[in-house]
């Protein structure tokens, strides 16, 4: 077997510099990260998959060690410029939560050959309209934003996101608590630069064009994650072509830092599925 490849560091990508790691060999394994969090988010599975898989995590401009830049952008085209500068050319499984899982679904829609299976992570895909509930604390968290208090706005949203619904902040493991909070808060301060203006990956939204998707695709839940994303995981199981469902019971919106194994068990099964 050939040695195992690591490397880090900055690639210059649409006039951005974008944060990345990347480790192992075998299969392009790509994992997206969470809107309320950084590549740092893959912490556990990145090693655990470095030794099957080619595995790339990066911070999405604006995200983590991505600082954001003036102009116009997509997170879409960002990822393809990193995919093609690490020559990643072969059909990836793409990993992404929440907004991550979004923009791995947009990859597979406008990249069909480049994309061989989905792990879609508390996600939706873009566009989608549902007419549920909004989290208790969203009002508040969106008053705060507006108030420039950044500090207040990363707790609420860690108690929306990573606490959840029916669960306390005592409830949580305090250690993956700081560090969702940590990444958030970098996020917001990034945010408050007011620089880069994100505009659509897509011209019509993935939510329209889900049919178009026919890679396998995992659907992972944490059951107390909220009314929005539990809606739009079963949404997805009635479109898609191709998807099974697994809800991890404790847990919320960032499932692989809530339950590890049980996370890790879920994709690696899937993932056993798979034709190389």
């Amino acid at each position: 077997m050939p040695k195992s490849r690591s490397e880090s560091g900055y690639a210059n990508i649409n006039n951005a510099r974008i944060y990345f790691e990347i480790a192992g060999n075998g299969r392009p394994f790509v994992m997206i990260h969470a809107g309320v969090a950084d590549c740092r988010q893959w912490e556990s599975e990145f090693a655990h998959y470095a030794s099957r898989f080619r595995v790339l995590r990066y911070d999405l401009r604006g995200y983590g060690k991505s600082e954001p830049v003036a102009g116009e952008f997509t997170h879409l085209q960002d990822l393809v410029g990193l995919l093609d500068h690490l020559h990643l050319h072969r059909p990836l499984i793409l990993m992404g939560c929440s907004m991550g899982g979004g923009l791995a679904m947009n990859f597979a829609i406008e990249h069909p050959s480049r994309a061989s299976a989905l792990i879609m992570v508390d996600a939706g895909p873009t566009g989608l309209k549902l007419d549920v509930p909004s989290p208790p604390l969203a009002a508040e968290a969106e008053k705060a934003y507006n108030e420039g208090n950044l500090d207040l706005v990363a707790e609420l949203e860690t108690r929306i996101w990573f606490d959840g619904s029916g669960r306390e902040p005592t409830h949580v493991n305090q250690e993956m608590r700081k560090l969702v909070y940590e990444m958030n808060r970098k996020g917001l301060a990034h945010d408050a630069k007011h620089l880069g203006k994100q505009i659509p990956d897509t011209e019509v939204p993935a939510a329209e064009r889900l049919e178009e998707i026919t890679a396998p695709v995992l659907v992972i839940m944490g059951a107390h994650d909220t009314p929005y994303i539990l809606a739009a995981a079963d949404y997805l199981v009635q479109k898609l072509p191709s998807v099974r469902k697994i809800m991890i019971s404790d847990a919320a919106h960032l499932p692989n830092l809530d339950r590890p194994d049980e996370f890790q068990k879920a994709v690696t099964d899937f993932l056993a599925t798979l034709r190389d």
